[in-house]
């Protein structure tokens, strides 16, 4: 056989090598990490509950979802070890920013805008009429119209505009 013919053969294993290579590398890392949890540590099931680790044994976890829920979980039910940042803003909804609160937008502009005038003149001051921008005949264009419409007859399905 010549090497030409076996190079396909020899690139597909290679591709399977390393295909299995990095595979491994990441159930590896998935193992060393359910290894490492502390009680205390939040986590994320691989059906997407989140609770805090209450309990750690051999191959499984007792996991705190609530007041007065404990769950037994196999510890290869663990999908992520939450940091206690992360945790706190998806359960709880806090937020820790690490700005100092002066410098929040707020959710209206009316802080932003200053005027020297009080707030009544500038009320005042605007012109709170509503625009209408839709196109507005005249009386008299409007009834001529509408005598012409009653003048034809109306048309229905089937009917044509040429003389039977």
């Amino acid at each position: 056989m010549s090497p030409v013919t076996l190079l396909p053969f020899i690139v597909l294993i290679g591709a399977m090598f390393l295909m299995t290579r990095s595979a491994k590398k990441k159930q590896q890392q998935a193992a060393n990490m359910r290894n490492d949890l502390q009680p205390g540590s939040g986590v994320r099931t691989i059906g997407g509950m989140y609770a805090t680790v209450k309990e750690v044994n051999d191959d499984t976890i007792l996991l705190d979802a609530g007041p007065g829920v404990e769950l037994l979980f196999a510890k290869n039910a663990i999908g992520a070890v939450l940091t206690d940042d992360e945790y706190n803003r998806i359960v709880h909804g806090v937020e820790h920013d690490l700005k100092s609160d002066s410098d929040i937008v707020p959710d209206d502009a009316s802080s932003l805008t200053e005027t020297d005038e009080p707030a009544d003149e500038a009320a005042a001051a605007s012109d709170d009429k509503p625009v209408d921008l839709g196109k507005k005949d005249e009386p008299e264009a409007a009834e001529e119209k509408a005598a012409e419409a009653d003048e034809e007859p109306k048309k229905t399905d089937g009917d044509s505009d040429a003389k039977k």
